[in-house]
């Protein structure tokens, strides 16, 4: 009964933004606004600064960019990803829960935990993923109808390699001017994650039909098999079936 009011608590936080969505999605062509998620999809160029292949059988990064529903949910669809884990970084054990972290002043963003078998997948293609389909990194503070530093774009790299390379590839990013707007992902290692609520894990297959889902987060699984079809993999890997 408790996890079912968490729940309600959880769909209910989401659906001012949702009509907000719903609302871009009928008339944003008439205002000029884009309609959904796979509108701001793009191919981007590969990294030119990517890890070497390690001799360790996965690697752990966390990303955030809004919403960690759409973000877990693309990178569950990534051939490589053993696990991918929606969750809280940037902030204090003590903050790290949802209805404490939506009030926006924990420090926390809404992150995923990817873990990933290097040898399968680097982390230059998994950042290019993060970039081209799982988000729009031009948006300050915000994602889509969701607004608040809780949906920041940010990169919490666990190794000074990874950080080296998410900056060389911001920076590789705005030399080419790949986005209209600047690049707005912030870098912030050492930083600690902690995972989300068990009604959090897995939402985007568990709620295909969702209203929030439907507008915001199947486009970008669409981009994601479109964009890269040599990762993508139809079957997604679960948090609640553990790792491949």
């Amino acid at each position: 009964m408790r996890d079912a009011r968490k729940d309600q608590k959880a769909v209910s936080i989401r659906r001012a933004g949702f009509w907000a969505s719903l609302l871009i999605a009928i008339f944003g062509a008439g205002w000029g606004v884009s309609r959904c998620a796979a509108e701001s999809a793009r191919a981007l160029p590969a990294p030119e600064a990517d890890e070497a292949v390690a001799g360790a059988a996965t690697e752990v990064t966390v990303l955030a960019g809004g919403c960690f529903w759409g973000v877990q949910g693309v990178f569950q669809h990534v051939a490589g990803v053993s696990k991918a884990v929606s969750g809280y970084a940037g902030g204090e054990a003590n903050t790290a829960h949802y209805l404490k972290v939506g009030g926006g002043g924990t420090g926390h963003a809404e992150a995923v935990q990817v873990t990933y078998d290097p040898k399968k997948i680097s982390y230059g293609k998994i950042l290019q993923i993060y970039f081209s389909v799982a988000h729009d990194p031009t948006q300050l503070n915000r994602q889509g109808p969701d607004s608040g530093a809780q949906y920041r774009s940010a990169i919490f790299p666990s190794s000074a390699e990874q950080e080296r390379i998410a900056k060389a590839y911001i920076a590789q990013l705005g030399r080419v001017r790949a986005f209209d707007s600047a690049i707005v992902t912030r870098i912030e290692p050492g930083r600690n994650f902690y995972p989300a609520e068990a009604y959090h894990q897995d939402f985007l297959v568990e709620n295909p039909d969702h209203p929030y889902i439907v507008i915001n987060d199947l486009p970008k699984i669409a981009a994601l098999k479109k964009l890269f079809p040599e990762v993508y993999r139809e079957e997604p890997v679960l948090v609640s079936r553990g790792s491949e």
